[in-house]
């Protein structure tokens, strides 16, 4: 079965999982380095996609092998959902000290008519200048919303300004370009941090 059709699939099962509430484990070494994110198995690589970084290069997964990648979506006029995700993201590396030099940060627009690299990139260093967005037209954008399975929204008000509702997890990617995880929206840092390490670690 084509990869790009199960991997929503994978996606449900793996949040489905999420909660540690729903699978206690023991106090014991194995549990401390359990994911706290729905974790995906097999590991299957990441899909790539084909975007411009908002640090003048293209968007391309391979560049970063050997980092842990977290990759979001969402847009710079988000009053709510996104800047609580980028700054817990931020608060993730910051409490990492010297680890978060592994740890490389793509936030995906799903508003391409308004996000352009400048404002993106202006954006995204409010909160961590390290954070890297990606940008491109509409059908590129769509394109990379598929291959996650990310869904998105236009509500038009009245006064003819939109917002755009929108999936909003997190996808936790390894050192190997492997798309290990799923870190559901809301989590708190410690979470980040608890799983990055153990990325960080394979």
């Amino acid at each position: 079965m084509n990869k790009m059709l199960i991997l929503p699939m994978l996606l449900g099962a793996a949040l489905a999982f999420a909660d540690p509430a729903a699978r206690p484990l023991p106090a014991t070494q194995a549990a401390r380095d359990q994911l706290k994110a729905g974790v995906l198995s097999p590991v299957m690589a990441a899909p790539e996609i084909r975007l411009q970084g908002t640090d003048g290069q293209p968007i391309d997964l391979a560049r970063y092998k050997g980092k842990v990648v977290l990759l979001a979506f969402g847009f710079s006029n988000c009053g709510e959902v996104c800047p609580i995700t980028l700054a817990t993201l931020a608060g993730a590396r910051k409490k990492l000290g010297t680890e978060a030099a592994y740890v490389q940060v793509v936030y995906v627009t799903v508003d391409p008519e308004r996000d352009t690299a400048a404002q993106m990139k202006k954006y995204l260093a409010s909160f961590d200048p390290t954070f890297i967005g990606g940008v491109g037209t509409r059908a590129e954008i769509d394109a990379a919303q598929k291959k996650y399975g990310i869904s998105s929204s236009k509500n038009t008000n009245p006064d003819g300004s939109y917002t755009i509702g929108h999936s909003s997890s997190i996808y936790m990617i390894d050192r190997a370009g492997g798309l290990r995880a799923v870190m559901p929206y809301g989590h708190p840092v410690d979470d980040f941090v608890h799983d990055l390490r153990i990325l960080l670690r394979s």
